[in-house]
């Protein structure tokens, strides 16, 4: 009867934990945009700043998006991603570290993002991958920048 008890006494404070921080997670809107107040065919916003345990929330606003993951700009050990066309997309930011990301047809244009997690994160130590040159390391390098002024 004892062993019991405890056990329900564990399983109370383990669900306690648990939905204290699910509480604490945020929900982080990313709209996917043909055009925006970087010019066409954007993220916004470009750039979000997230904790671990939060989600991030592609919203294809506009048709013709998606979301992938740039293989070699996620935190070691996180598994690329990629949505489908014009479908909403949910990724829930275990690590920290950068996630960078793009459109897979407007690549071209420079349709990319990232998400930074966590407080310790050296925006400067990003290494853009080789997929990423014209616009797209154009955008990438003023998105940093930016966010290491803030």
């Amino acid at each position: 009867m004892k062993s019991i008890k405890y056990f329900m006494s564990a399983m109370v404070v383990a669900i306690v934990i648990l939905v204290n921080n699910a509480a604490f997670a945020e929900v982080h809107i990313v709209e996917m945009l043909n055009k925006g107040d970087e010019g066409t065919m954007v993220f916004k916003p470009a750039i979000t700043f997230a904790k671990a345990g939060d989600t991030i929330k592609f919203i294809p606003t506009d048709k013709g998006h998606n979301v992938v993951s740039f293989k070699d700009m996620l935190p070691e050990g996180v598994a690329p991603f990629k949505s489908k066309m014009n479908k909403e997309f949910e990724l829930v930011v275990e690590k920290d570290g950068s996630y960078g990301f793009y459109c897979q047809p407007h690549l071209p244009m420079g349709m990319v993002g990232l998400v930074v997690v966590g407080d310790n994160v050296n925006l400067a130590d990003i290494k853009l991958g080789k997929k990423v040159k014209g616009k797209a390391k154009k955008r990438f390098e003023k998105y940093i920048a930016d966010a290491v002024k803030e």
